[in-house]
């Protein structure tokens, strides 16, 4: 067993988290990632509502007896989501572990220190300046996220390697490693890089408890570390997706003279297009998010058996790091 401080703080047995995603992050996958000893996060916006959130985290609760957190997303949107009625239905039906990500957490952090007795937040930040920010506003971890996520990794291209050893020297509380993790000698090398743990969104879309289409779980299978682009570049709101017909041409689009404005993309990204993508199982039907980790990916099996393969691995890889620290003899 592999015992950090983040182990510790959230009573599970290992180190690792499941990121919250779009569409992704349902009952089902969130309860079997705690079952097998990770942290299961439900994503909040993936509900169509406050009550239907409640639902969820019933639901979810009917699975596992285990630990598992809500995930809110702040997004940059004209007409803003129901942020603070999610929050608190989350904070009505117990829920203590929240992980945050996006723009100004400030009011909905002090939103869960003061409405959630006990309650343990993890924020999500793609550069040292913003989880100084986050330090501050209180959270009680962090989640680094590298320039490999899928999703957003902010603007300033810093890939986790380095972004990780610049958070052991400048981070006052502990962190998380995200973006490009999917197997035991990841989790090693984030430990080793000052993590109590890692995040990860791709590896576990592969998974049997993730509900996604399995075409699309056999894309990913079938895809290499090439496979993903980055939109929205010169809008300056990067993400990182599968590279498909119409991110190519969201890309096609932006490369132009001049750029492209939001209006002449809007019905190429929209979020409903990519779930659909999920329900249907078209990889090439709208835009969805995939990190590099998928490179890494070969198979899809459950949460149990990828959580105890990733354990494994990890205690085996430490277990020979050991063997190569030789003490010299003493002198006589």
């Amino acid at each position: 067993m592999i015992v950090t401080r983040l182990t510790k703080a959230l009573n599970i047995t290992v180190p690792v988290v499941q990121g919250g995603m779009q569409w992704v992050g349902l009952p089902k996958l969130a309860a079997a990632v705690s079952e097998a000893g990770g942290l299961g996060i439900l994503t909040a916006l993936t509900q169509p509502s406050p009550d239907a959130l409640r639902d969820a985290i019933r639901k979810t609760k009917t699975l596992t007896k285990k630990p598992f957190g809500v995930n809110i997303t702040l997004l940059p949107t004209i007409n803003p989501p129901d942020y603070e009625g999610y929050a608190r239905a989350a904070v009505a039906e117990g829920v203590r572990i929240f992980e945050t990500a996006g723009n100004n957490p400030g009011p909905l952090i002090k939103f869960f220190k003061a409405r959630s007795e006990g309650c343990f937040v993890i924020h999500k930040c793609t550069t040292i300046r913003h989880a100084k920010s986050a330090v501050r506003m209180g959270v009680d971890f962090l989640s680094i996220d590298g320039f490999e996520c899928a999703g957003h990794p902010g603007e300033e291209d810093i890939p986790g390697l380095v972004l990780l050893a610049r958070a052991a020297q400048e981070l006052s509380i502990p962190y998380i490693a995200s973006g490009g993790f999917a197997d035991g000698r990841g989790l090693v090398s984030a430990l080793a890089l000052g993590a109590d743990g890692v995040n990860m969104g791709t590896r576990f879309m592969c998974t049997e408890e993730s509900e996604i289409h399995q075409n699309i779980k056999q894309k990913i299978i079938d895809s290499a570390e090439q496979d993903t682009v980055h939109i929205f570049r010169t809008l300056h709101n990067t993400a990182r997706v599968f590279k498909n017909k119409v991110s190519q041409e969201v890309v096609r689009l932006e490369r132009r003279p001049g750029g492209a404005k939001f209006e002449e993309v809007r019905d190429l990204v929209s979020g409903q297009r990519g779930r659909l993508v999920y329900e249907n199982g078209d990889p090439d039907y709208g835009i969805w998010s995939a990190g590099i980790a998928m490179g890494l990916i070969k198979d899809a099996p459950s949460c149990e058996v990828l959580l105890r393969r990733i354990e494994n691995e990890a205690e085996e890889v430490i277990g020979g790091l050991s063997n190569l620290v030789v003490k010299e003899k003493a002198k006589l």
